[in-house]
Protein backbone atom coordinates (compact mmCIF):
# COMPACT_ATOMS: atom_id res chain seq x y z
CA UNK A 1 0.00 0.00 0.00
CA UNK A 2 1.29 3.33 -0.85
CA UNK A 3 0.85 5.93 2.08
CA UNK A 4 -1.16 9.25 1.52
CA UNK A 5 -0.20 12.77 1.48
CA UNK A 6 -2.05 14.79 4.17
CA UNK A 7 -4.37 16.21 1.76
CA UNK A 8 -5.33 12.61 0.70
CA UNK A 9 -5.71 11.08 3.87
CA UNK A 10 -8.38 14.37 4.62
CA UNK A 11 -9.50 13.37 1.55
CA UNK A 12 -10.77 9.78 2.20
CA UNK A 13 -11.52 10.69 6.30
CA UNK A 14 -14.46 13.15 4.25
CA UNK A 15 -15.94 11.32 2.09
CA UNK A 16 -15.86 7.45 3.17
CA UNK A 17 -17.63 5.97 5.96
CA UNK A 18 -15.44 2.88 5.63
CA UNK A 19 -12.36 2.06 4.54
CA UNK A 20 -10.95 -1.37 3.63
CA UNK A 21 -7.96 -3.75 4.84
CA UNK A 22 -7.11 -7.20 4.51
CA UNK A 23 -6.84 -10.12 7.04
CA UNK A 24 -5.62 -13.40 6.38
CA UNK A 25 -6.24 -12.61 2.55
CA UNK A 26 -10.03 -11.46 3.32
CA UNK A 27 -10.87 -8.20 2.91
CA UNK A 28 -13.22 -6.60 5.80
CA UNK A 29 -14.36 -2.87 5.77
CA UNK A 30 -13.35 -0.94 8.71
CA UNK A 31 -15.21 2.24 10.02
CA UNK A 32 -12.99 5.67 9.51
CA UNK A 33 -11.16 6.73 12.45
CA UNK A 34 -13.60 9.41 13.48
CA UNK A 35 -16.17 6.85 13.69
CA UNK A 36 -14.78 5.02 16.60
CA UNK A 37 -15.77 5.64 20.18
CA UNK A 38 -13.45 5.64 23.06
CA UNK A 39 -14.56 2.45 24.09
CA UNK A 40 -13.62 0.71 20.94
CA UNK A 41 -10.25 2.03 21.45
CA UNK A 42 -10.27 0.60 25.02
CA UNK A 43 -11.16 -2.93 23.64
CA UNK A 44 -8.32 -2.88 21.58
CA UNK A 45 -5.72 -1.52 24.37
CA UNK A 46 -6.95 -4.58 26.23
CA UNK A 47 -7.00 -7.12 23.18
CA UNK A 48 -10.94 -8.00 23.33
CA UNK A 49 -10.43 -8.17 19.54
CA UNK A 50 -14.16 -9.21 18.78
CA UNK A 51 -15.54 -6.46 20.78
CA UNK A 52 -13.05 -4.18 18.88
CA UNK A 53 -14.67 -5.71 15.74
CA UNK A 54 -17.82 -5.32 16.57
CA UNK A 55 -17.52 -1.76 16.95
CA UNK A 56 -15.29 -0.77 14.09
CA UNK A 57 -16.24 -3.13 11.28
CA UNK A 58 -18.84 -2.94 8.69
CA UNK A 59 -22.04 -5.58 10.70
CA UNK A 60 -21.90 -7.75 8.00
CA UNK A 61 -17.94 -8.18 8.12
CA UNK A 62 -17.89 -8.82 12.09
CA UNK A 63 -18.49 -13.23 11.46
CA UNK A 64 -16.32 -13.07 8.96
CA UNK A 65 -13.31 -11.53 11.56
CA UNK A 66 -14.41 -14.10 14.12
CA UNK A 67 -14.29 -17.00 11.97
CA UNK A 68 -10.90 -16.34 10.40
CA UNK A 69 -9.75 -16.62 14.00
CA UNK A 70 -6.44 -14.47 12.91
CA UNK A 71 -3.50 -14.34 15.13
CA UNK A 72 -2.50 -11.42 17.63
CA UNK A 73 0.55 -10.76 14.97
CA UNK A 74 -2.40 -11.10 12.05
CA UNK A 75 -4.47 -8.72 13.89
CA UNK A 76 -2.28 -6.32 14.46
CA UNK A 77 -0.98 -6.08 11.11
CA UNK A 78 -4.77 -5.75 10.10
CA UNK A 79 -5.47 -2.91 12.50
CA UNK A 80 -2.18 -0.68 11.51
CA UNK A 81 -3.60 -1.20 7.74
CA UNK A 82 -7.01 -0.36 8.54
CA UNK A 83 -5.81 3.03 10.65
CA UNK A 84 -3.25 3.81 7.67
CA UNK A 85 -6.18 3.64 5.05
CA UNK A 86 -7.96 6.06 7.00
CA UNK A 87 -5.65 8.71 7.08
CA UNK A 88 -4.40 7.42 10.65
CA UNK A 89 -1.10 6.25 11.35
CA UNK A 90 -1.28 3.51 14.23
CA UNK A 91 0.35 4.52 17.90
CA UNK A 92 -0.75 8.51 16.51
CA UNK A 93 -3.85 10.26 18.25
CA UNK A 94 -5.13 13.20 16.17
CA UNK A 95 -5.92 14.87 19.79
CA UNK A 96 -4.76 18.24 20.51
CA UNK A 97 -0.51 18.41 21.02
CA UNK A 98 1.33 20.04 23.82
CA UNK A 99 2.81 23.42 22.96
CA UNK A 100 6.48 23.55 22.57
CA UNK A 101 7.07 26.45 24.88
CA UNK A 102 7.61 25.46 28.29
CA UNK A 103 6.47 27.73 31.15
CA UNK A 104 7.71 28.25 34.60
CA UNK A 105 5.64 29.14 37.50
CA UNK A 106 6.62 32.29 39.21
Amino acid sequence: MTEQTPAEAQETEATREYVTADLCGTTLRVKNITGWRPSYLRALREADYDAWAAGVLHVDDVPTFIDLDATFEEINGFVGAAMEAAGEAPGKSSGPRRSSRTTRKR
